[in-house]
């Protein structure tokens, strides 16, 4: 049995079953870029929920994990030396669990970095402009007299769909079913199901976005992901 006692976490939110890989994380469209991964690959993992909304990710022990403070991170009882890795961030997160098991990520050098392109577009573009865009429209900043933050992300994920859409055209996956489109979907998703923004982008302009989130909405592996780990009752 793995020993995962060196890591201050698993005091907080102890591991039932040490030998599996440990995910901490809540399913926020953040967050379920690894579950849904976990999902897909069918490698086995024990989750447990970090309640963002009790302030639980700037716990000291979830910080002792990821010193960044927030979801989603894991610890691989079986890193690459044979000892227990924690890995944070859910962009290397990704890259780590498709690296381990050879799934979802092309084995060509090619076909890898067109994939590795399109996983960083969401880390460094989808991902925070339609956080913001949701912040803006649905959140904290909808109450703010200058407008003026809210048009500026409205128009940026606008141009961010434009290229996503254009990617997508003619195709069923952003590159090939992949992390490309794990790391995407949430965020995605969550301009209609967390951010009541349709209505702002015009989302039914976007077809070929439309038809790609509907395709990887029906997956099997995708809707238990997207509730894992369950929120508390």
């Amino acid at each position: 049995m793995s020993d995962l006692s060196s890591f201050p976490i698993t005091r907080r939110w102890p591991a039932a079953h040490p030998d599996c890989l440990q995910l901490y994380a809540a399913p926020t469209p953040n967050g379920v870029k690894v579950s849904i991964l976990l999902e897909e690959i069918g490698l086995a993992y024990e989750p447990h929920l970090v309640d963002i909304s009790k302030n639980e990710s700037k716990d000291p022990a979830f910080v002792s994990l990821n010193p960044n403070g927030r979801i989603p991170a894991i610890i691989d009882p079986a890193g690459p030396d044979g000892r227990p890795i924690a890995v944070w961030e859910s962009g290397a997160i990704l890259l780590y669990l498709a690296y381990k098991t050879g799934q979802l990520i092309p084995s060509a050098p090619t076909k890898r970095y067109e994939t590795l392109t399109w996983v960083f577009f969401h880390m460094s573009a989808i991902g925070p402009i339609f956080g913001q865009l949701g912040f803006f429209v649905r959140f904290g900043g909808k109450d703010y007299e200058d407008k003026r933050p809210r048009k500026r992300f409205t128009e940026g994920s606008k141009r961010l769909l434009g290229v996503l859409g254009r990617q997508l055209e003619g195709r069923n996956w952003i590159d090939e079913y992949s992390i490309a489109g794990i790391a995407t979907l949430g965020t995605v998703n969550a301009l209609v199901e967390s951010y009541d923004a349709d209505e702002i982008l015009g989302l039914s302009n976007y077809s070929n976005n439309q038809a790609w989130l509907g395709r990887r909405l029906a997956r099997p592996a995708v809707q238990r992901g997207q509730r894992i780990p369950a929120r508390s009752a």
